[in-house]
């Protein structure tokens, strides 16, 4: 059941950006980037298994969110250059920054006698300022050379039939030093070692999966005219 619905939740997540960039452009695909570095970090506190089989593989939430980041800025770096795909990338940086700012003062506040939220957005927002630590340098690094990669392969092979070989190419590097800087920071100490290596190992192969998943939909976004443009 994992396995179905992993595969509908990235296609979901997919038109959701085409939907977004159709209706309100450029400024749909900032948005995204915001609303989604925010959603793969809470996201990613959530651990699942993937039963294949012959084998169960454990890992975490949230790869699918992350993954469309990559999606989004190469985007943003084919249609309109390497300045707007950098500025995407500050923006997921400060939107998880004041994230946590934000929640974590949320948190000291005392509840009432009739609340019923106080402990479980404690438990989420509680552990976010670690994963977020190996996030935000993970996320900061892996997405500048993402979109460095990108702009690289991108004056080597230049012509629209490539567009999957700079998407593919960029995003598959840049996830695996993402996942190599991320998971010990996140997962180290909590879950016993061969957990966190099986972590790192499912998290890349996902990641990878969901760039070629993703790969239709950046060549529908070069082709789009959207609305508010």
């Amino acid at each position: 059941m994992n396995i179905l619905l992993w595969f509908l939740f990235a296609l979901v997540n997919f038109t959701l950006i085409v939907g977004m960039y159709k209706l309100f452009g450029k400024t749909g695909l900032f948005a995204w980037i915001a609303m989604g570095t925010i959603l793969a970090n809470i996201q990613v506190t959530k651990s699942i298994d993937f039963d294949l089989g012959f084998v169960t593989l454990a890992a975490t939430l949230g790869n699918i969110m992350y993954g469309t980041l990559f999606l989004v800025t190469d985007a943003l770096g084919e249609k309109y250059g390497e300045k707007d795909a950098k500025k995407a990338v500050y923006i997921g940086f400060f939107s998880l920054i004041a994230t946590v700012i934000v929640m974590t003062i949320a948190i000291w506040f005392e509840p009432n006698e009739f609340d019923f939220a106080h402990d479980s957005i404690a438990t989420i927002f509680g552990v976010i300022p670690r994963i977020a630590i190996g996030s935000l340098t993970a996320y900061a690094v892996s997405q500048m050379l993402d979109v460095h990669l990108f702009q690289r392969i991108k004056r080597r092979f230049p012509s629209d039939k490539l567009l999957w070989v700079r998407n593919n190419g960029s995003t598959i590097v840049s996830q695996f030093v993402d996942s190599l800087i991320f998971v010990p920071i996140a997962f180290l100490g909590e879950f016993p070692f061969e957990v966190v290596v099986e972590i790192f190992l499912t998290t890349y192969l996902i990641k990878v999966l969901v760039a070629a998943l993703d790969t239709p939909f950046v060549y529908l976004i070069k082709r789009i005219k959207p609305l508010e443009e």
